[in-house]
């Protein structure tokens, strides 16, 4: 008959220390799986605040089941116990491991099945992170319960000092995630490492079920490693989707010339394409959103000599397409992902010289300078991914009082046409701000549903025309869209103003959609 872990002899169970620190190892692992989820998911589905949520709820719900698996294993003998858990980490090292195939072939196989976004992406989490979560969740309780078994007289301080081993190295986890692992080793190279960290987690609890009395499972416990070892070289060995992977971005670089002795190259961050350029082409551009910054800009300043702050640079096309003007605009661009500043450099055949870049968040970098521009553009709507604090009430202040007399913001805005409740609500935010708001887009009806690029344009005066006409790269026609219209929408939209404190943008993008 099995003793009971009451009965075992305290000699041959795990002593509190070595047990804290495996606690806290394998939380921090946990918790880097967590943070490195985020960026395995943005090529396919983005960043963005639905991403963070599901990434969040798939992984708490695989801790909380794989505590309550936990929590019926505590109940064993301690040596059987301790077998258990050892085979729950080869579990986390397996599944760790192929998180990365299970992701790319699942993404293949759910994307063009599934055609809400909400719903790919909790699906692909699901997958891929859940079973992960689930094992590394199950040798808290147990690991808690020998500890107290191990320590009776201290046994609330045994406890203690596991629940704060946990919570340490879970901040650990996060810490090293951020700052350390995917900034040197990228993210499939920081599943690798974690797949190891479990594996070695498992053997050392496979030992100590051994010396505690269950020397049951070794052989095909070591065969089971060799098999994460290999899975976690083969992980290493996949070609990553990124061209180069920054601290913010998944960044790819894409030739998508019909000449290869004229190269034409994509920019995708994430799963968004951001910019396309033309290394033969300087003034071509190929959106028709960045098209028309640029021809409003140049008809608001009438073709006089001017200023110009750009939130986000991109492939800098734009500025690129300026440099080449006489006379040359004086442009200031703040880029937060200096990654994405040296690939339009290397890649995208951008000039620096002349250009003032700064490399920090564009409302970090309007709040320290004290110039003042004849335009500033805005560029902050990336499909369902919208930085709250450069859509506010508040961040529209700043980028007034850092305008010019007769100066101009343009704000490229994405919301779909037979709703536009984001769009309206950004318009009546900035109403609040500018005396003249204008929404401009490309003069032809839409398609119900459409997704349409629209153009905002917030200054101290009106546009001296209604009509815009240029290349992107073939003719394009772009609208203002009369007042009373706008008025109109606005009165069906019940728009709301976004502040500091209260900017839904997501839910408004998503509205109805999701």
């Amino acid at each position: 008959m099995p003793l009971t872990m009451m009965e075992d002899r305290p000699s041959v169970l795990p002593s509190v220390a070595l047990l804290v620190v495996l606690q806290a190892a394998v939380s921090a692992a946990s918790l880097v799986v967590e943070i490195v989820a985020g960026r395995m998911l943005a090529p396919y589905v983005g960043m963005s605040l639905y991403t963070w949520t599901s990434i969040i709820a798939v992984v708490l719900a695989g801790f909380s089941a794989g505590h309550w698996a936990g929590g019926r294993i505590a109940e064993m003998p301690a040596p059987r116990a301790l077998l258990w858990t050892g085979w729950s980490m080869l579990g986390a090292g397996l599944t760790t491991a192929l998180a990365v195939f299970v992701l790319r072939s699942g993404a293949d196989i759910l994307l063009p099945h599934i055609s809400n976004p909400i719903g790919a992406i909790v699906a692909l989490c699901m997958i891929a992170f859940f079973l992960p979560s689930f094992f590394a969740g199950i040798p808290a309780p147990v690991l808690a319960q020998i500890s107290v078994a191990a320590a009776p007289e201290q046994s609330g301080r045994a406890l203690g000092a596991m629940f704060a081993s946990g919570a340490i190295g879970a901040i650990a986890g996060t810490l090293l995630a951020g700052f350390v692992f995917v900034a040197w080793l990228g993210s499939v190279g920081t599943l690798a490492l974690v797949t190891v960290c479990y594996l070695v987690a498992a053997l050392l609890l496979l030992w100590l079920a051994r010396r505690a009395g269950d020397p049951s499972g070794m052989l095909v416990a070591g065969l089971a490693t060799l098999v994460g070892l290999l899975l976690a070289g083969a992980t290493v060995a996949q070609p990553s989707p990124c061209t180069e992977e920054s601290d913010y971005f998944c960044i790819r670089v894409e030739d998508v010339s019909a000449d290869p002795d004229s190269p034409v190259r994509m920019m995708v961050l994430d799963h968004l394409v951001h910019g396309v350029s033309a290394r033969d082409l300087p003034g071509v551009i190929f959106y028709d959103h960045a098209a028309l910054l640029d021809l409003l800009a140049q008809e608001r300043m009438g073709g006089t000599d001017f200023s110009a702050f750009f939130i986000g640079g991109g492939t800098f096309t734009v500025p690129r397409k300026w440099s080449t003007m006489d006379p040359r605009p004086a442009v200031t661009v703040a880029e937060i992902d200096p990654t994405v500043t040296e690939v339009a450099i290397r890649d995208f055949w951008f000039d620096p010289a002349g250009t003032r870049i700064l490399n920090q968040d564009a409302r970090t970098a309007l709040r320290t300078d004290g110039s003042r521009y004849d335009v500033i553009i805005g560029d902050a709507f990336t499909d369902i991914a919208v930085p709250a604090h450069l859509v506010t009430r508040e961040f529209f202040e700043l980028v007034r009082d850092h305008l010019t007399e007769d100066g101009v913001y343009l704000m490229n805005v994405i919301d779909h046409a037979d709703r536009m409740i984001a769009l309206m609500s950004l318009v009546h935010t900035l109403e609040q701000v500018f005396p003249h708001v204008e929404v401009w887009t490309e003069a032809r009806r839409p398609e119900p549903g459409e997704r349409m690029i629209n153009i905002i344009a917030a200054g101290f005066s009106p546009t001296d025309t209604d009509l815009l006409r240029g290349m992107s790269p073939s003719p394009i026609t772009f609208g203002r869209i009369p007042a009373e219209a706008v008025e109109q929408i606005k009165s069906l939209r019940a728009p709301i103003v976004l502040t500091d404190d209260y900017a839904p943008i997501d839910r408004l993008i998503g509205a109805e959609s999701y």
